[in-house]
């Protein structure tokens, strides 16, 4: 598929939406582990199943409901993805990042991203949240190869601030507001849907990385070609191999993300009313 064509999917999927949408949105949230039922505590407008957009990539992962959701937090008029399209599900580098520009098309200006993730830094424990003040993305497909698209941004894009650091001053301010405990660091994305092997989490390390997941990354490469404002935080929800005895298993993901879930969202919530 060449870039022009990846262009017009976007503008398709748009297209196939655009009289439905309720308002424009100013923050786009990407709803990641644990995170699922936020619109519950949302004003909500309206909602989009993947499922209705045309040609637009459905999510395969339990617990990854598949549905753009309009509404309100705290004023701030806000579309939530309510599951994510990964890498490791078999769809091209651009159709994980589709969503994204396409709530960019949307008018989003913010893309507040979620996620839950390994644990590489020894200080972390399980239920730690991690704001990510930059990211390494070398395992895993950059989106923008292939001819560039012009409309969203230039060829060669500067990542030395990709997360904002306004956004990131917020969200320091409520956690402390909060008396929520966060942590900062580098995340590292790796295509997944294997965990990790001790050895390559002892290469994590060394690179400098403090967490790693199976998404987020290539969105933000995505975003911030488009001029988007990025912020994420990430829950840890477990330690990465070789870091206790214990194996990995994606339950152990879903009940840690679960049980950090009623903090997260207060830091999400307190966050966007404040952006």
């Amino acid at each position: 598929m060449t870039m022009n064509q990846v262009y017009e999917k976007v503008l398709k999927c748009y297209e196939s939406i655009k009289e439905r949408i309720p308002f424009q949105p100013r923050v786009a949230l990407v709803l990641g582990s644990g995170l699922g039922n936020y619109a519950d505590s949302m004003d909500v407008r309206g909602e989009i199943g993947y499922d209705e957009i045309q040609d637009f990539p459905v999510s395969t992962v339990p617990g990854h409901e598949g549905k753009f959701i309009f509404g309100y937090v705290k004023d701030v008029p806000v579309v939530c993805m309510k599951g994510r399209v990964h890498y490791y599900e078999g769809y091209p580098i651009t159709d994980v990042v589709l969503p994204a520009r396409l709530m960019k098309l949307m008018g989003a200006e913010i893309l507040f991203l979620t996620n839950a993730s390994g644990g590489i830094n020894p200080s972390f424990t399980a239920g730690s949240f991690m704001l990510i003040q930059d990211h390494i993305s070398c395992f895993a497909p950059n989106p923008l190869i292939g001819a560039n698209i012009e409309e969203f941004g230039c060829r060669f894009p500067d990542m030395s601030k990709v997360y904002d650091p306004q956004l990131q001053e917020v969200i320091r301010a409520k956690a402390e507001e909060c008396n929520i405990p966060l942590k900062e660091g580098i995340y590292v994305q790796l295509t997944g849907p294997s965990f990790e092997s001790p050895a390559e989490i002892r290469m994590l390390r060394t690179l400098g990385a403090d967490a790693v997941g199976m998404s987020t990354v290539v969105e933000a490469i995505a975003a911030n070609h488009m001029g988007m404002k990025i912020c994420c935080i990430s829950c840890v929800c477990n330690l990465a191999a070789g870091m206790t005895d214990n194996p990995l298993t994606h339950e152990e993901v879903q009940a840690a993300s679960n049980q950090a879930a009623p903090l997260f969202r207060q830091l999400v919530t307190e966050s966007i009313g404040a952006f």
